[in-house]
C-alpha cells in the first residue's frame, strides 16, 4: 500500500473481537449497480494490493497478505457481498490467534474508506461507461479467439502401478525412520504427522505423473491405505530395533504390543495409561490422512491444470462462457487440433482443476 493509505489504516479506530477464528462484520447503503459495484471493488482490491480469490454473481472475496522474513503469509481473509444496494464487508482472521488485536475492523473500514473515496469520482455516465466495461470484462468480450493451438502431447495410458508401488515403497521407509526417531524420544506429535502426509502425498505426486493416473477416489484409497502401512510398520520396526538393541528375548509383535499398552503413554511425568496410547495412535493416524489429503489435492489439481497448455484452457473456458455445450466445445477443439477424446477429456478436467484450485484458496 500507499504511505498515504497505510497512514489512513493507522487512524481508523479499533474494534478488538475474540473467538477461535475472529471476524468483524459491517455493511452500508449504495446507489451503484452490481456492475458497477464490482468495478469499483476490483479497483479497491487493486489499490490495497490485497489478491482476488474467488468470484461470484454476488460477492467477492481477497485475501491480505503480508511479508515477514523472506515468507509470505495470508492474515485476513475479506467477503464482500452484495444484495439490492446494501454492501456488506466481512473480514476474518486465517491465523491461530483468538483476539485479532483489532485488525479485522481496520480492514472492513479501510476497505469502505477507500471504496467510498474511488466512488465519488464517477458522474453518472462514467457509472454507466464502468457498467459496459465490466460486462465486457465478464463476459470476455475482448478474447482473442485463436486461429490455432498449441498440439496435443501424447497421451500416456493411465496406470495405477507406479502411484501404487512408490506410496508403498514410501512407507515402508517413512515407518523405519519414525520408529528410529520415536525410539529415540524426539517424535513430536503434530509435526510429524505433518511431515508424513507431505511426504506420502508427495510420493503419490510421483506416481501419478509417471502413470498419468487421475482418480481422486482410488489415490485417496492408496494415501489411506500408506497411512495405515507407516503406522503398522512403525510398530513392526519398533518392535525389532528393540529387542535388537537391547539383546531382548524374542517375544510375539502382539504381545510386545499388549506390553506397551499395558505401559501406557507418558507424557513428561504424567501417564496417562493404555486410553491414552490408543487416543495418541489414532490421532497420529487422522492428521497423517488429512494432512496427506490436503497435500494430494493440490498435487493433483496442479497436475491436471499443468497438462493442458494455457491458451486451451482459456479457449474452452471461453467456449463455456459463451454458453456452449459440453458437444460444441468438443467440436470447436476438433478444429483446432484437439480431436482426440481423451486429450479433449483432460482439457475438461483442466477446467474443474482451476475451479477446484479456487475452492481450496477460500479455505480458512
Amino acid at each position: 500500500m500507499t504511505p498515504e493509505l497505510k497512514e489512513l489504516e493507522r487512524q481508523i479506530i479499533k474494534k478488538h473481537k475474540f473467538g477461535f477464528t475472529p471476524k468483524y462484520e459491517s455493511d452500508f447503503q449504495t446507489y451503484l449497480s452490481e456492475k458497477a459495484f464490482f468495478a469499483i471493488t476490483n479497483l479497491v482490491f487493486e489499490k490495497l494490493e490485497w489478491d482476488i480469490i474467488y468470484i461470484d454473481e454476488h460477492a467477492i472475496e481477497a485475501k491480505r497478505k503480508v511479508k515477514s522474513l523472506g515468507f509470505t503469509q495470508y492474515t485476513e481473509s475479506i467477503i464482500i457481498s452484495y444484495s439490492y444496494g446494501t454492501v456488506t464487508i466481512k473480514s476474518e482472521s486465517l491465523g491461530n490467534e483468538m483476539w485479532d488485536n483489532g485488525r479485522n475492523s481496520k480492514r472492513v473500514h479501510l476497505f469502505m474508506l477507500v471504496f467510498q473515496d474511488i466512488e465519488k469520482n464517477y458522474n453518472r455516465e462514467d457509472l454507466k461507461q464502468l457498467e459496459k466495461e465490466q460486462e465486457s470484462i465478464e463476459n470476455w468480450d475482448h478474447y482473442q479467439i485463436p486461429k490455432e493451438l498449441p498440439n496435443p502431447k501424447n497421451v500416456k495410458k493411465q496406470t495405477i502401478i507406479f502411484v501404487f508401488a512408490i506410496a508403498i515403497l514410501a512407507s515402508i521407509i517413512l515407518a523405519f525412520l519414525l520408529a528410529k526417531i520415536s525410539i529415540s524420544g524426539k517424535y513430536i506429535i503434530f509435526l510429524f504427522e505433518f511431515l508424513v502426509g507431505l511426504a506420502l502425498a508427495f510420493s503419490i505426486k510421483q506416481g501419478i505423473k509417471l502413470g498419468n493416473y487421475t482418480n481422486l477416489t482410488k489415490l485417496k484409497n492408496i494415501l489411506i491405505l500408506s497411512v495405515f502401512i507407516t503406522f503398522i510398520g512403525k510398530q513392526i520396526f519398533e518392535y525389532n530395533i528393540i529387542l535388537v538393541e537391547n539383546n531382548f528375548e524374542r517375544i510375539g509383535f502382539f504381545e510386545f504390543v499388549k506390553i506397551r499398552l499395558q505401559q501406557g503413554l507418558t507424557i513428561k511425568d504424567l501417564n496417562v495409561g493404555s486410553i491414552g496410547l490408543i487416543i495418541s495412535w489414532v490421532i497420529q493416524l487422522y492428521l497423517s490422512f488429512i494432512f496427506g489429503y490436503l497435500f494430494l489435492t493440490r498435487f493433483l489439481i496442479n497436475y491436471l491444470i499443468k497438462r493442458v497448455p494455457q491458451e486451451v484452457t482459456e479457449f474452452a473456458y471461453y467456449l463455456i462462457i459463451k454458453g456452449k455445450d459440453e458437444h460444441e466445445i468438443r467440436t470447436e477443439l476438433a478444429c483446432l487440433g484437439w480431436s482426440d477424446e481423451i486429450n479433449q477429456n483432460e482439457v475438461f478436467e483442466a477446467i474443474d482443476g482451476i475451479q477446484g484450485n479456487n475452492e481450496l484458496n477460500r479455505t480458512r
